[in-house]
């Protein structure tokens, strides 16, 4: 049995807390709210995050980081990409030193750039492990079959996560490709905003696997430049998260993509989706990056300027299909 915690008692943290739970783990998870805590312990529900699941007896709730971190031997890091090192910061002197640190956020650090993997080396000592690909929480809570993909800078520290989260339902792969597996969670989800877009203003199916395909290529792209593999990307990181983010209702990025395509405000739109969207931030921190590599990905251009700018989404995609003919493979 392993002692795992979790730092954020959010939909995928809880639900990977309660397949490893069924698997006869010891889990802990910790939050900062106190209204979630006390569900958890008493009710054995998080209602606010993950409706209708039960959660073990075996998963504890904590409000202190120290009582939920003492003896842990593994840490997933559950809170999403801006905040990661601000938690990292938290818990640096009180961290089991042995600890293997799992990041499940995807995304990259606004102000630097820097991929999260690099922030949490930063900021502490221990083996850090990325866990990435199509996974919504609501299936994964249920037992739906779901695969993943982990990577490491020590693949021997990839292999103990692939070993701790295997299930009949869970299957999880390697990839050494640490910088690719990286990248392609984190521009997936501008692509899955886009495609929200597209939906709420009315378009179809063609649209969307338009988006789809061309946002692939924008994934590879900067993807490559930045030092991943191409083949990375056309799997369960790049590919497969795109797929299902950019489909499914589940997805905060497409459902907040809609209300924008209806005509609501960003702001709105956060509100009414009512937990973190990545995509925002990964598209105001993608769109920087691509404008000093000066690398082409008009599709986060366009929406960069939807977003923050008060450009109409229509007049957007007009812009889109209006640009200069090219070859499909560039």
């Amino acid at each position: 049995m392993s002692k795992v915690t979790f730092l954020g008692g959010g939909s995928f943290g809880t639900a990977l807390g309660v397949l490893l739970a069924s698997k006869g783990e010891e889990v802990r998870i910790w939050d900062r709210k106190k209204d979630v805590v006390e569900e958890i312990n008493k009710n054995r529900h998080n209602n606010k995050y993950l409706k209708d699941v039960f959660i073990p007896k075996n998963v504890t709730a904590f409000c202190d980081k120290k009582e939920a971190l003492k003896d842990a031997e593994y840490i997933v890091l559950a809170v999403p990409s801006h905040v990661i090192r601000s938690i990292c910061k938290e818990i640096k002197d009180i961290i089991p030193k042995s600890a293997i640190v799992i990041s499940i956020a995807k995304g990259i650090e606004e102000e630097s750039d820097k991929r999260l993997s690099v922030v949490i080396e930063e900021e502490l000592q221990n083996p850090v492990v990325i866990m990435s690909g199509p996974s919504h929480a609501e299936e994964v809570a249920i037992g739906i079959p779901t695969t993943l993909v982990v990577s490491s800078k020590d693949m021997k520290y990839a292999k103990k996560v692939q070993d701790l989260f295997m299930a009949p339902s869970f299957r999880v792969y390697t990839n050494d490709d640490l910088v690719g597996v990286e990248i392609g969670g984190a521009v997936k989800n501008i692509i899955a905003l886009a495609a929200g877009v597209a939906d709420g203003i009315g378009y179809g199916d063609n649209a969307k696997a338009a988006l789809m395909t061309r946002g692939m290529k924008e994934i590879s792209r900067i993807g490559v430049e930045l030092g991943g593999r191409a083949e990375t990307f056309f799997g369960l990181t790049g590919m497969g998260d795109l797929i299902v983010t950019c489909t499914s209702l589940h997805s905060r990025n497409r459902r907040a993509g809609i209300l924008i395509g209806k005509g609501e405000s960003l702001e709105d739109a956060l509100k009414d989706v009512g937990m973190v969207v990545e995509g925002v931030k990964a598209c105001k921190a993608f769109y920087h990056l691509k404008e000093t590599k000066n690398i082409s990905m008009p599709i986060t251009d366009i929406l960069y300027k939807v977003l923050f700018k008060g450009k109409d989404p229509i007049e957007g995609v007009n812009e889109l299909m209006a640009r200069d003919k090219k070859s499909e493979l560039y």
